[in-house]
């Protein structure tokens, strides 16, 4: 009976929201009979929404199920230590047909005082953009508490936020405490801790589908919210080469490389001790490692085990590929989480 490890695809997960669009049934995804799916959950480890393995002889068992069993050989040592088994990241797609709410995370720090495990730091790497959509990241300028709670009292919160008309390809790092919003017509593939605590603090008085006002988490937010000015631009700047790595973001929880792949390209992991997920933006792809060849299409991942040694890219015709994981550089050993962590806290958002 085979028992080794292998790169691990997975079966995503559909959320049907408000603000949904269906522009993910051209990537051939079919999330019938919801009406959209405003987010696809690609790789999760948040209970109740927890990854199903998609391929080979782990299939059907969860992710949490085999980080039980593989441990460090499946996420690295440094990671199973300070997370057990639970896995750190969360990876999305969304897809804007009409605009997300404007909202906040708390970071960790805020997020252990009330009571969660970690707060959320993000980003974004979008991967289509509708003529005109913009979306919102930061202050314009420095902006004090008071001065905040009147502008969202009297609707005009909008003219003290920066707002940014995004286009294919563009990133937005988005740390804990930045007031932002995705505009109608973006889908972006998005990398976040592991967290689903999302404040909304102005929602354009947009009601559900009962006919209620959205919740709104006005109060829950003041604490969370960084008042200082993001700058004249709010996405990162980076310069991408054909069949090589480029780094788009890198911070404690991870770090986010793009490769836009046109042949057989190989990277030797030996000197990796983490996980390394290859997730598809556009095109086709495979990844091959552990003998194992496992294909996949925009808006799937790839897991590929810490215990890995190496692994191979390919495409079938012109691809970008996101390469996740996470810097364990100067980690120290840390107790692990051992209690259930990701139970009810979630403040629902978006």
């Amino acid at each position: 009976m085979q028992s080794a490890l292998y790169p691990l695809k997975f079966l995503p997960l559909y959320k049907n929201v408000i603000w949904g669009g269906n522009r993910l049934k051209g990537y051939g995804f079919n999330y019938d009979p919801l009406p959209n799916c405003g987010e696809l959950w690609v790789l999760s480890s948040v209970e109740g929404k927890e990854s199903v393995i998609a391929n080979g002889f782990l299939a059907e068992n969860t992710l949490n199920e085999a980080i039980e069993v593989y441990m460090a050989d499946l996420v690295g040592e440094k990671v199973y230590n300070r997370f057990g088994n639970h896995f750190p990241l969360l990876l999305k797609v969304i897809d804007a047909a009409k605009d997300l709410s404007i909202q906040v995370h708390p970071d960790d720090a805020l997020a252990q005082k009330r009571g969660m495990p970690y707060g959320k730091t993000e980003m974004w790497y979008v991967m289509d953009a509708e003529p005109g959509s913009k979306l919102i990241s930061g202050f314009r300028r420095d902006v004090e508490p008071e001065e905040y709670r009147a502008a969202l009292a009297a609707g005009h919160l909008e003219e003290l936020l920066h707002a940014e008309q995004p286009a294919k390809g563009d990133v937005y790092f988005i740390p804990a405490g930045r007031v932002h919003a995705l505009g109608q017509g973006l889908m972006v593939a998005e990398i976040q801790q592991t967290s689903d605590c999302t404040y909304r603090i102005y929602d354009y008085n947009r009601r559900d589908a009962d006919g209620n006002l959205r919740q709104l988490h006005t109060e829950e937010a003041m604490d969370a919210i960084d008042f200082s000015a993001v700058g004249d631009h709010a996405s990162t700047r980076y310069e991408a080469r054909q069949d090589q790595t480029t780094t788009l973001a890198h911070c404690p929880y991870f770090t986010t490389s793009l490769i836009p792949l046109s042949r057989p390209l190989r990277k030797n992991l030996e000197d990796v001790d983490c996980f390394v997920i290859y997730f598809c933006v556009e095109g086709l792809a495979a990844v091959k490692s552990m003998e194992t060849i496992v294909p996949m299409h925009a808006g799937e991942c790839v897991l590929v085990p810490a215990a890995a040694d190496g692994v191979e890219l390919f495409c079938e015709g012109p691809a970008k590929l996101l390469e996740v994981t996470i810097d364990t550089t100067g980690w120290t050993d840390a107790p692990r989480a051992d209690n259930d962590w990701l139970a009810e806290f979630v403040v629902e958002g978006k």
